[in-house]
């Protein structure tokens, strides 16, 4: 996939990485105790998850978790139900009137499958999943995948590919893909 992305773990960038991932883990903390009815404060810290405001009509159920923020794209009229949870330093797209579902997970990074290689490095690719699209309680959206406009993501299904628009998906699927 074109848009994989590798990062040797204690390298400058990983270091820069995990700095971020200690600061969001402190503003996710924080915003996952405050009072329900306290919009403001919850609008503050997810501002400053983000780096920006959330856009008109967005709403986030807390809790809410990401291990870096600032790669979370969200756009107007995104429901994101509670227990989420974003890793999106390799960026995670939102489109517009996208509704997520309790538990959902969103990863964009991983480690390679070769054992020698699993410590060292980081594997990566972004999330977009386009406009209107409904993801499921429990689904899991793994790296480098692309949810075409108009899908829906059944409850715990665990996507590994593209998604065409208006498109169907559900259940879980393990594979074997190798031996020994």
């Amino acid at each position: 996939m074109s848009d994989d992305r590798y990062m040797r773990i204690h390298s400058p960038e990983f270091q820069a990485m995990a700095a971020r991932v200690l600061r969001a883990t402190e503003l996710t903390s924080r915003l996952n105790v405050l009072p329900f009815e306290d919009e403001a404060g919850r609008a503050e810290l997810l501002a400053q998850l983000l780096g920006r405001p959330l856009p008109a009509r967005v709403t986030i159920y807390p809790p809410f978790y990401t291990d870096h923020g600032l790669n979370l794209e969200i756009a107007e009229r995104v429901f994101i139900n509670q227990n989420c949870t974003f890793l999106d330093y390799a960026g995670i797209r939102l489109g517009a009137g996208v509704m997520i579902g309790p538990k959902a997970t969103f990863i964009t990074l991983g480690h390679p499958v070769d054992p020698a290689q699993r410590r060292e490095w980081l594997t990566g690719a972004p999330i977009d999943v386009a406009e209107n699209v409904w993801i499921g309680a429990g689904a899991t959206i793994l790296p480098g995948v692309r949810i075409g406009r108009d899908a829906v993501v059944a409850a715990g299904s665990v996507v590994a590919d593209d998604i065409p628009p208006a498109t169907l998906v559900t259940g879980p699927k393990a594979t074997v893909r190798r031996q020994g």
